[in-house]
């Protein structure tokens, strides 16, 4: 008796099945769904408020060394402003990954640390303390840059967009040293030379 396995098979469309796709409709539909995931989303929306966030200091920053009286702490800003000008073009780049046109959205954070670095400025007295101020309110924006470039890291990680992790880390390791530097700086003569001044009685 011959065996009907094969056509039982056929009958019931139980034969294994073909991938007809070609690698970039796999490709395509990879991305989409990526894209369509809510940690993209969030990863987008992050993306959005770092960028406005970074704008912001290329304008906040030049008044900080404006106001700052010891030359470590001006030559630290000011290599600091030209890292985060190279830091804007790496999250365009981050942009252009992910096919997303670089937007801006008002970061709130942000906005906040700015005024109270601008209030810093207004109450401190010019010299020691005042660099002492502008160290303090730089530093609660670069804490704010580290976790929230940590973030965006490890997201961009999750989501296998490696080459944009890539870039990510290297902002995040410059966030970093800015944040050592500051910290050497004030430990090392501002934070003392402050210490040892009188405020005068008015």
């Amino acid at each position: 008796m011959e065996s009907t396995t094969a056509d039982n098979r056929s009958e019931n469309g139980n034969t294994g099945t073909v991938d007809t796709s070609t690698g970039t409709e796999r490709e395509t539909g990879s991305k989409n769904t990526l894209q369509s995931s809510q940690l993209f989303r969030l990863f987008e929306d992050e993306l959005k408020d770092i960028y406005w966030a970074e704008h912001a200091l290329t304008k906040a920053i030049p008044g900080m060394i404006q106001h700052a009286t010891s030359a470590d702490l001006q030559d630290s800003l000011t290599n600091h402003l030209e890292e985060t000008k190279v830091q804007i073009e790496r999250l365009e780049q981050v942009f252009e990954i992910i096919g997303q046109k670089a937007t801006a959205v008002k970061c709130a954070a942000m906005e906040g640390l700015l005024k109270e670095a601008t209030t810093i400025m207004q109450d401190c007295k010019k010299g020691a303390m005042l660099d002492a101020g502008i160290i303090a309110a730089a530093q609660k924006v670069e804490h704010y840059e580290i976790a929230s470039y940590g973030t965006l890291r490890q997201f961009a990680t999750t989501l296998g967009l490696d080459d944009a992790a890539e870039l990510l880390q290297t902002t995040l390791d410059e966030e970093k040293a800015a944040d050592e530097q500051l910290t050497t700086i004030a430990v090392e003569s501002i934070n003392t030379e402050a210490c040892e001044k009188e405020m005068v009685k008015q």
